[in-house]
């Protein structure tokens, strides 16, 4: 599927596939199972598996990636908002969508459709804690 687009200023479709997830929360899980049937169906996809740490800035082969990637699989888990890696992938997955007309995917892994959209429960705690360390950015917290 992975295809070049003939669109001007539209990046190069690479993978059909980008997985944003939350490493601590279903990387010897769930992870492994998406992996083996993309795999198996010869899915192209990207997945970042490096470790990352507090305060890390996203690399510019991780914007890439969600920049050529024609789908964008969020997998939503009970930390994946406590992550500002995870929400600046988001922000950059929605910005493709609305840009590039990419398609994104939820998935909701042991959290409800709900707490993510009304930001209720570990979702609440992280965005209070993000206001928190970010109070004089909170343009960053409203994206």
């Amino acid at each position: 599927m992975a295809s070049s687009s003939s669109l001007p200023n539209v990046p190069r479709i690479k993978h059909d596939v980008f997985v944003s997830f939350r490493g601590e929360d279903i990387r010897t899980s769930f992870l492994s199972h998406l992996h083996k049937e993309l795999h198996r169906n010869q899915i192209d996809f990207f997945v970042d598996d490096q470790k990352i740490h507090p305060g890390d800035e996203i690399s510019s082969t991780l914007l890439q990636a969600i920049e050529g990637s024609f789908i964008s699989l969020v997998i939503f888990s009970e930390n994946y908002a406590s992550s500002a890696w995870c929400l600046n992938e988001l922000v950059k997955i929605i910005e493709c969508m609305k840009q590039h007309q990419r398609i994104v995917i939820p998935v909701f892994y042991n959290v409800l459709p709900s707490d993510v959209r009304h930001q209720n429960n570990s979702f609440k705690e992280a965005f209070h804690k993000h206001q928190h360390r970010f109070k004089e950015n909170m343009m960053k917290v409203q994206s």
